[in-house]
């Protein structure tokens, strides 16, 4: 097997396109897919076909702009690499300091939802069990991009596997009669439900952050993002249509545990331990997925000195930024003892995201617009106004799936803004000072 290659960063190329697939694909279908389908079903019923299908029409718009960047420019980090170097570092430094408190949060979200799945086989006390999976989790990432990337891609296709029995055992019950029920329910129920859908497919995106960690980044990253997009929907679909044929909208909408009240209907006593089985899977490689990309943020920070300059060392030998992967696994640890409401903690998470997107949008409308020399080196060959559009676009959609939560829940956008003003203080302090230190050089 031959050697990975390393960047002049020290990072280590050892990610492969069937990795770069299942980083993407791996985030998406996670904890949304064993939540989400009874709420949907609540405002959308048997429309939930539907809506899962456009609700990966705007992750469909944001995966153009992430596989155009990655062809032109890929970079690990690249969300933050790219914002800095192409639109705003202050805005950059801005999102990614919202993203340092909303990857904690996701992490303990996955946990608890994780071990939630866990008691309904076996008792035990929940924080020393999510203490043990953040060090496993840390154990992982800490000796090397490519051992995380391929314990994400076994769990992948592990879950892959259950989801596939799942289906399998409800094809005798396949009602095709679903797909015509869905479009005569009419547009209402559809665009209800779809707020709700679209959590399904976040985290598409993941494989880029690694970019300079992926062997011929510019061809591979892109066709990653394809390929995630496409397992994700075809998965989301296939699940979708197999739980509403077993058991119909009404059983989803007031079932805590859909899938697994759908699959007992297939399977009898043999339902609990599968879909437990495939929760454990997809949520620990969402996890994994998460945790990686968290450590590298804090790893891009300290290399362009917005952090402490330690977080952007790389380990002599895994090539891995081992020091941003002990503060990322501290903070994972530290937001345990964070509210336990699982909606507080999702919109504190939605809100960075879509951010997230947003000040990619721009670095892409940037590009495109300002940079014709960058721009001529995509291996996706956009035109320039085509570029201005898709990102355009990402911008309105993220702007206005970021504002859906503001009357649900006002606290978590509070939690963020006292955060943010934490962050740009700092920010501020650190370039004076960087100001101060080359006058006086």
């Amino acid at each position: 097997m031959t050697e990975p290659s390393v960047t002049a960063a020290g990072l280590k190329r050892g990610v492969r396109l069937i990795d770069v697939i299942m980083l993407g694909a791996g985030t998406a279908i996670g904890a949304a897919i064993f939540t989400v389908l009874g709420p949907a079903a609540q405002v959308g019923g048997s429309g939930i076909l539907i809506a899962t299908a456009l609700a990966a029409v705007p992750m469909g718009l944001f995966a153009l702009v992430y596989a155009y960047l990655s062809s032109t420019a890929p970079r690990t980090a690249a969300s933050y690499e790219w914002q800095r170097q192409f639109t705003s570092p202050s805005l950059a430094f801005a999102i990614v300091w919202m993203r340092v408190l909303s990857n904690a949060v996701v992490m303990i979200v996955l946990a608890r939802v994780l071990t939630n799945y866990l008691s309904m086989v076996v008792d035990f006390p929940a924080t020393p069990a999510i203490l043990a999976m953040f060090a496993a989790i840390f154990a992982l990432n800490y000796v090397g991009v490519a051992v995380a990337a391929r314990a994400q891609t076994i769990l992948m296709f592990l879950l892959l596997g259950a989801l596939a029995v799942f289906v399998a055992a409800a094809a005798p019950s396949f009602r095709p009669a679903l797909f015509v029920e869905a479009a005569e329910g009419g547009l209402l129920p559809i665009v209800a439900a779809l707020p709700l859908m679209i959590q399904l497919f976040l985290g598409i995106e993941t494989a880029t952050e690694v970019g300079e960690e992926v062997a011929d980044a510019k061809r591979v990253v892109p066709l990653g993002m394809a390929g995630a997009l496409a397992l994700t929907v075809f998965v989301y679909l296939t699940v979708t249509f197999a739980a509403l044929s077993l058991v119909g909208p009404q059983v989803l909408a007031g079932s805590t545990a859909p899938l697994l009240d759908a699959a007992k209907v297939a399977l009898g006593p043999f339902a609990t331990p599968l879909i437990v089985t495939a929760a454990v899977f997809a949520l620990a490689k969402s996890m994994n997925a998460v945790f990686l990309v968290y450590a590298r943020f804090l790893f891009a920070m300290g290399r362009t000195g917005v952090l402490p300059s330690a977080l952007g060392a790389v380990h002599p030998r895994f090539g891995t930024p081992h020091v941003a992967t002990i503060v990322a696994f501290c903070a994972c640890v530290a937001a345990v003892f964070l509210p336990s409401s699982l909606l507080f903690l999702l919109l504190a998470v939605n809100v960075p995201t879509m951010m997230k997107y947003m000040g990619t949008c721009l670095a892409a409308f940037s590009v495109a617009r300002n940079h014709p020399e960058v721009h001529a080196e995509a291996r996706l060959r956009f035109s320039r106004a085509t570029v201005q559009v898709l990102s355009a676009l990402g911008v309105l959609a993220a702007v206005g799936i970021a504002a859906l939560g503001l009357e649900t829940d006002r606290r978590p956008y509070a939690l963020l803004l006292a955060w943010l003003v934490i962050g740009l203080l700092w920010y501020a302090w650190t370039t004076r000072k960087g100001r101060g230190a080359a006058a006086t050089a």
